[in-house]
């Protein structure tokens, strides 16, 4: 994927209603130094100088949606404990749905704490219930489920084995997803993938798939082998098996195969890694991305997670920057609509002036160059929307353009005076006018003010069209007469 089409990705995130079905439980993290033994016994001594409370297990996945831009509403079983009273405070803030958390007082709520010293855990200490949830809980989530599924985009299953998901509430959230056509996204566990039969992917790391799978995966062969295993005894529509340093492996019913090399970082820690890429492939299922390139998404997002110490969330702005690392400038200028209307009203609430104009710049040429630093002068940010190859074709025929939209975009990216491109498939820029409201609108001086395309739109707010000279007698049409008669004059 390219750049702009993944800021467009996260500029839709908002419109995304994610549910999260699964064990919630917080991570405590107690922070010090470790620099003496104890007298009573052969064990460090830690000097704690910081704690931190987290959401852990489906509430790691809850916040890395949130950070992601999505509505999420979660449903689970939790105790009705201290912990449970300080899981429940750890969503304040973060706009989530807990309609569906139910508190049994029978229940603990899972905690796991972990001392760190030196960047290296020392020691974890879990607190948790591990048995099902009982038979008037199951009740409470199916009818949670069967009642709300059908207002969510997409639904993420977390399982850590905890008591939350039952043989009897998997079947019925994935039989649930299938009847509605919601993609039903599980982080396994266990040794039983059967549970999950129906659901449309499973995200397993190499080590579950071989529990599942009852195979040693110790090549690419062995590796196909175990998830053709499974995506036939589990009828799936996809498979996705994480690899750590060797990337990911996508398998799909249909019979394609994926490989996805990692992305290079230093490891600090696996933790919720899984949960980074559960989130992030969900959402761009949901967004409507082909399984492939969702996971390639959640391939750059992983690699992110694993950079930062603890259960940690990836934000949009750290996988675009990782997406568009080592690109030219020119592509972090070219943009979709929905990404350049909010870049564009954030820059306006600074003060900044907005000045648009629009062509095809095919050939582009001195006049053009020209044309468009003069434009720049107008405003602070200078936005070009540009003709697409078929918007092209219909002004000016079916020879041209004679350069491709992707490139012609580029190149005008490439200069400075230039702040961002957005192609329209249209014959006229209205749409974009009327989008993006630009304070001053410029065109060519062979126009006349009442010629201009938008200058009502731009006039009923307050803003301006201004009309530019282009250089005389350079042209694209002039261009390419001069190489078809072979002429060298000017």
């Amino acid at each position: 994927m390219e750049r702009k089409e993944i800021e467009s990705l996260f500029a839709r995130a908002k419109d995304i209603r994610a549910l999260v079905i699964g064990d919630l439980m917080l991570d405590e993290y107690l922070w010090g130094k470790a620099e003496r033994i104890s007298p009573e016994a052969p064990v460090q001594v830690v000097d704690v100088t910081r704690e931190d409370l987290r959401l852990g297990g489906a509430g790691n996945v809850v916040n890395n949606l949130v950070a992601l831009g999505c509505q999420v509403a979660v449903c689970s079983v939790i105790g009705g404990d201290e912990n449970g009273s300080h899981l429940r405070h750890a969503f304040t803030g973060k706009g989530v749905d807990l309609a569906g958390v139910f508190e049994d007082p029978r229940r603990v709520t899972s905690k796991k704490t972990r001392v760190i010293a030196a960047n290296q855990q020392i020691v974890r200490i879990d607190r948790e219930s591990r048995d099902e949830i009982s038979h008037e809980f199951e009740e409470k989530i199916l009818d949670f489920v069967a009642s709300e599924a059908a207002r969510f985009n997409v639904i993420l299953v977390s399982d850590y084995l905890k008591g939350v998901l039952t043989p009897r509430v998997l079947e019925a959230v994935c039989a649930c997803g299938r009847r509605l056509g919601i993609p039903v996204v599980v982080d396994p566990k266990g040794s039983d993938y059967g549970k999950y039969r129906g659901a449309t992917i499973l995200t397993p790391n190499r080590k579950e798939a071989e529990t599942a799978s009852r195979i040693a995966i110790r090549d690419e062969k062995s590796l196909t082998v175990a998830a053709e295993t499974l995506l036939a005894g589990v009828e799936l529509d996809a498979l996705l098996i994480t690899r750590s340093e060797e990337g990911m492996s996508l398998f799909m019913q249909d019979g394609r195969t994926v490989h996805i090399p990692t992305v290079a970082r230093e490891v600090y820690d696996v933790t919720g890694a899984g949960d980074t890429v559960l989130s992030v492939l969900s959402l761009g299922l949901a967004c409507g991305l082909e399984c492939g390139e969702a996971a390639r998404l959640a391939n750059v997002a992983a690699g992110i997670a694993v950079g930062k110490l603890g259960t940690s969330t990836v934000s949009p702005e750290e996988i675009i920057g990782e997406v568009g690392h080592g690109h030219l400038d020119s592509d972090a200028k070219i943009k979709n609509l929905d990404a350049l209307a909010a870049i564009v009203k954030a820059e306006k609430a600074r003060g900044k002036r907005l000045v648009f104009t629009n062509g095809c710049f095919d050939l582009l040429h001195v006049g053009h160059v020209k044309y468009l630093q003069k434009a720049r002068t107008f405003g602070d940010l200078l936005v070009v929307g540009l003709n697409s190859d078929a918007s092209v074709r219909r002004l000016k025929g079916k020879e041209r353009p004679l350069i491709g939209e992707a490139e012609r975009a580029h190149i005008l990216a490439a200069l400075d005076c230039v702040d961002y491109v957005v192609s329209f498939e249209e014959d006229t820029p209205l749409r974009l006018i009327e989008a993006l409201r630009p304070q001053i609108l410029v065109k060519g001086g062979d126009y006349t003010p009442e010629r201009v395309v938008g200058k009502e739109v731009v006039e009923s707010y307050g803003g301006r069209v201004e009309l530019v000279t282009f250089v005389d007698g350079k042209s694209t049409t002039r261009i390419i007469e001069k190489i078809r008669t072979g002429s060298s004059k000017d």
